[in-house]
C-alpha cells in the first residue's frame, strides 16, 4: 500500500518505466524461434507488475481524494491499513498526523511502515481519534471453542 506522496511518485515513476520497457519488447516482434516464448514471459511479467503498481497508484488516488468515507477491517490485523487508508482519505500527511499525537513525524512512518506492530491498542485508540474515525469491534466466537 502506498502511504504517502514520496512513495507515490516512487510508484509512478517504476510504473513509467515499466511501461517504457513494456513498449520496447512489444516492438521486438520477430523474435527467433528457441528466444520468442522466453521474450512472451517476460512481455507478461512485466505486465503483471505494471498492473500491480497502477492498482496501488489507483487506489492512493481514489483514497487522496477523499470520496471514500469508510474501511472495512475484518480483524485487528487489518485495522492498520484501515487507519492508514483513513488518514489518507482525510487529507492528512504523516506529519499531520503526527502533529495532532504530539509525537515525531518519525514515529508515525515507523509504525505505518510496520503496519503498527509496534503501537500499543492505546495508542492505536489515540490515533482513530485523532482520524476522528469510529471503529466498531465486533468478537466472533469460533465454531471449534469449547
Amino acid at each position: 500500500m502506498i502511504t504517502n506522496e514520496v512513495q507515490y511518485r516512487a510508484t509512478k515513476a517504476h510504473l513509467d518505466r515499466f511501461e517504457e520497457a513494456i513498449a520496447n519488447l512489444e516492438r521486438q516482434r520477430e523474435v527467433p524461434g528457441p528466444d520468442r516464448r522466453r521474450h512472451e514471459l517476460e512481455i507478461a511479467a512485466l505486465r503483471s507488475q505494471a498492473a500491480d503498481l497502477h492498482a496501488e497508484a489507483n487506489e492512493y488516488e481514489r483514497l487522496r481524494s477523499g470520496t471514500l468515507k469508510s474501511f472495512e477491517a475484518s480483524s485487528l490485523s487489518e485495522l492498520s491499513d484501515a487507519l492508514v487508508k483513513t488518514r489518507i482519505a482525510k487529507g492528512w500527511t504523516q506529519r499531520r498526523l503526527a502533529e495532532e499525537l504530539r509525537i515525531a513525524e518519525q514515529q508515525i512512518q515507523r509504525y505505518e511502515a510496520t503496519s503498527y506492530a509496534s503501537a500499543s491498542l492505546a495508542r492505536l485508540c489515540d490515533i482513530a481519534a485523532a482520524l476522528g474515525a469510529e471503529v466498531r469491534e465486533v468478537v466472533t466466537l469460533g465454531t471449534d471453542a469449547a
